[in-house]
């Protein structure tokens, strides 16, 4: 079998105590945990950090880009920055941010030993596999880390044009997280584990979904189990 990439749950909670009551008894399943800092209502989360047994994702998405973050730009950068410099592992900040804000989001992960992931997201569609191609190309000359790229699927073609996307990234040796939300979209987030993605995402449970059409993360891995099972 192939190896397949990461698991990440994703936690939207109001505050660092109900985000390790939501994750603790699922963590065993996963390689990454994903907070969302736009979610709570005090995202200072140094301890929550140090209590989690697995690398933390952080990401505070404004509304713009389909998050709850209602601040200022300066202030949204500022509290990814504190998580960075709180022991994140990993950071997610937009293509379509200011490019000053995103260039102070690498450097604070550089000197943390964080790595960034340059995400963009469609909440309405799939665009044409030209355009796709030329987000992944933006994504690999602004220096991420990682990419993530993820549209909304109503069709199979949908998903088949946003997978596509792996060969493309891997002709470039550059990390990817490419997949598709919506109903349409569920399978793409189990086969990009096996074809080339970094990274996919997982919700606690069915009541908890960050995004639609994820998969529970007890179900991705009973899947993923099955699929790698000799």
């Amino acid at each position: 079998m192939t190896q397949r990439g990461r698991l990440c749950v994703s936690v939207a909670a109001p505050d660092a105590g109900s985000v390790l009551a939501a994750v603790m008894p699922a963590v065993h399943l996963v390689d990454v945990v994903e907070i969302r800092l736009d979610a709570m209502k005090d995202p200072h989360i140094a301890q929550c950090i140090a209590d989690l047994p697995c690398p933390v994702l952080v990401t505070n998405r404004p509304q713009w880009e389909g998050g709850l973050f209602m601040g200022s730009e300066e202030e949204r950068i500022h509290i990814l920055c504190q998580a960075i410099q709180a022991g994140a592992r990993y950071v997610d900040v937009e293509l379509g941010a200011r490019q000053d804000l995103r260039r102070k989001v690498q450097e604070t992960a550089r000197h943390n030993e964080a790595e960034v992931i340059l995400s963009s997201h469609d909440y309405l569609a799939t665009p044409p596999s030209a355009r796709l191609k030329e987000i992944l190309a933006e994504m690999i000359t602004a220096k991420a880390d990682i990419g993530k790229i993820v549209t909304t699927a109503t069709t199979a073609a949908d998903v088949l044009r946003i997978l596509a996307l792996h060969e493309n990234a891997a002709a470039a040796h550059f990390p990817l997280c490419a997949f598709t939300m919506g109903e349409a979209g569920r399978i793409s987030r189990l086969a990009t584990l096996y074809l080339g993605g970094f990274m996919t995402y997982a919700a606690i449970d069915q009541q908890q979904v960050t995004a639609p059409g994820q998969i529970s993360i007890a179900d991705l891995h009973t899947l993923c189990t099955l699929l790698e099972a000799e």
